[in-house]
């Protein structure tokens, strides 16, 4: 799913960092202490400011290696608890038309 060598604590100090695995959409962003940052997960098909905030699971770590450890295995905790749940968001996204008006 994803890697922590993708995400060096530094860069996330700098801007948000984004991604997806199978339906799960996740979205990193540290916290205004700076010691602190969120992960938020949420269902394809849309971006984390174009999803509901009642479709978003967060949790906070601390800035560290061992906090980013902890995130990574809370992904692939949210992405087993419900599998099946973020595969049919994925399928269902296929299926979102855009209505020109």
């Amino acid at each position: 799913m994803i890697d922590k060598k993708l995400i060096p604590i530094g860069g996330l100090k700098r801007e948000p960092f984004s991604g997806s695995h199978g339906g799960m959409r996740y979205y990193f962003q540290v916290d205004e202490s700076k010691e602190t940052f969120t992960v938020t997960v949420f269902p394809e098909p849309w971006s984390f400011d174009k999803t509901a905030d009642e479709n978003k699971e967060h949790t906070s770590f601390p800035m560290s290696d061992e906090g980013m450890d902890s995130a990574i295995e809370w992904l692939y905790e949210m992405y087993e608890k419900k599998k099946e749940f973020w595969q049919d968001s994925l399928k269902n996204s296929m299926h979102t038309v855009y209505n020109k008006k």
